[in-house]
């Protein structure tokens, strides 16, 4: 029999990173997805993972650098980044977004992100 968890997101751990950027999440074997909060201002800086990445705006907007050319992404819209490929963001409102990344992100559950924690 396969076991179901259901998850409130009231029960998440709301992560402090730092005074602009915060973040809940949830995974599983293979994938994971985070609500992360950034305040105006806030710096996402360059890096790169193995897992791809689609990026949700509910509110707000980020701006993305990625490969030189810059975009910004809005609320309603979603940008999806490939594995490896190098991406910074900066938000320009107050911003939440979902992050769902597969595979899962073994440095944010064991905490090594440092570029997130300055």
């Amino acid at each position: 029999m396969v076991k179901l968890e259901k998850v409130s997101w009231d029960s998440v751990k709301h992560e402090k990173l730092s005074d602009t950027i915060s973040r809940q999440m949830v995974y599983g074997e293979k994938a994971m997805v985070a609500k992360i909060f950034l305040k105006k201002g806030a710096v996402v800086p360059a890096h790169r993972h193995e897992s791809e990445q689609l990026t949700w705006i509910i509110s707000g907007a980020l701006e993305f650098t990625i490969g030189g050319s810059k975009l910004t992404v809005g609320a309603n819209e979603v940008l999806k980044i490939p594995s490896m490929v190098e991406h910074a963001a900066v938000a320009l409102e107050d911003t939440y977004d979902v992050d769902i990344f597969s595979p899962i992100r073994q440095d944010w559950i064991k905490g090594d992100d440092s570029y997130l924690r300055k």
